[in-house]
């Protein structure tokens, strides 16, 4: 009997030892790693802004594409920054707590790279979208994606100058316009200011600002400005230019309101390329407006977060997404 229980005792051992054999066993070499998951946190200067919904939208649809096809997973969590930065920040340091692989941030305030230095210090590998930090100097773990303002606002110079007269519906000789701005801290509502008066005045037009104040990207916000401007200002102004298609839409129907006609009387631009401010171009009832890629943007971005998760050096820091202007021709 003892000799038996000896036996069987031994043959357990051997099962046992089998079966620690076989879980400390690495995988096939060249196989394919399962069930592995990257976090990635996506901060969004503000869920309200219509270019950014349709951003952070494309982010998702990507890495749920990529979900879908197996291996690898890519848990995206998207916050709202609300548009105040101390809330970003505390979004982003939860992140950077958290341990997350990659961090993709649209800006709150582009003013202050204290953010962006807080992030390098992570090690966590970031991609800037659609803000840019004036003059910043990205690590080997970060860089930006977006466009570059300026040749934004030089298109809607340039759909103003094609205009008849260059715009001057009057006939007094200069282009009398308002311009409603977005955030004034954002470089992209400085270069979209600047450079729309600027196509003009390189090519010989003369101009008048009457009226400039900041909408800060809302839709309703630009359309009790250009009110405001419509009754202070009346028949004078022959131009109104807006930062983005959001306070463009607003803009229309401070217009419509006064009893005034686009194209007629006045002349409208914004800049995104909204499906709605699209089809207002088609219509008439808005001059012109400039795509913004949302979908170009936000793959370059994806493509560059996994670049960055394998390691990838990325030669070219800043990486801009052309714009194209849009009008009914």
């Amino acid at each position: 009997m003892k000799k038996l229980l000896s036996i069987l005792l031994a043959v357990l051992m051997v099962f046992a030892l089998v079966g620690c054999s076989n879980e400390q066993a690495p995988a096939e070499e060249g196989g394919e790693a399962t069930g592995d998951t990257v976090k990635i946190g996506v901060c969004i200067y503000q869920f309200d802004d219509n270019f950014m919904t349709l951003f952070r939208n494309n982010i998702q649809a990507y890495f749920d594409d990529l979900n879908s096809k197996g291996g690898t997973q890519y848990e995206v969590t998207i916050v709202d920054g609300a548009n105040d930065a101390a809330t970003q920040t505390e979004q982003v340091n939860t992140f950077i707590s958290q341990g997350v692989d990659a961090l993709i941030v649209n800006l709150v305030q582009t003013t202050s790279d204290a953010l962006a230095k807080a992030i390098e210090d992570s090690g966590i590998p970031c991609v800037f979208i659609n803000r840019e930090i004036a003059d910043y100097q990205y690590s080997a773990k970060t860089c930006y994606v977006g466009a570059d303002a300026r040749d934004s606002g030089t298109y809607q110079g340039q759909i103003i100058f094609d205009q008849p007269e260059h715009g001057d519906l009057n006939g007094d000789g200069k282009v009398s316009y308002i311009m409603i701005m977005g955030d004034p801290e954002n470089s992209d509502a400085k270069n979209r200011t600047e450079y729309s008066i600027k196509y003009l005045t390189d090519n010989g037009v003369e101009v008048e600002c009457l009226y400039q104040e900041t909408g800060n990207w809302d839709q309703a916000k630009g359309q009790e400005l250009v009110a405001s401007a419509l009754a202070s200002n009346g028949d004078a102004i022959e131009v109104v230019f807006c930062n983005n298609d959001a306070m463009a839409i607003g803009a229309a129907q401070a217009i419509e309101a006064a009893g005034r006609t686009v194209g007629k009387d006045i002349y409208l631009v914004g800049v995104d390329a909204l499906a709605e401010c699209v089809e207002m171009v088609n219509a008439g009832t808005m001059t012109g407006t400039v795509l913004n890629d949302a979908d170009g943007q936000a793959a370059a971005c994806c493509d560059t977060v996994l670049k960055l998760l394998a390691g990838e050096e990325i030669a070219n820091k800043v990486n801009y997404v052309p714009y194209v202007m849009v009008t009914a021709e």
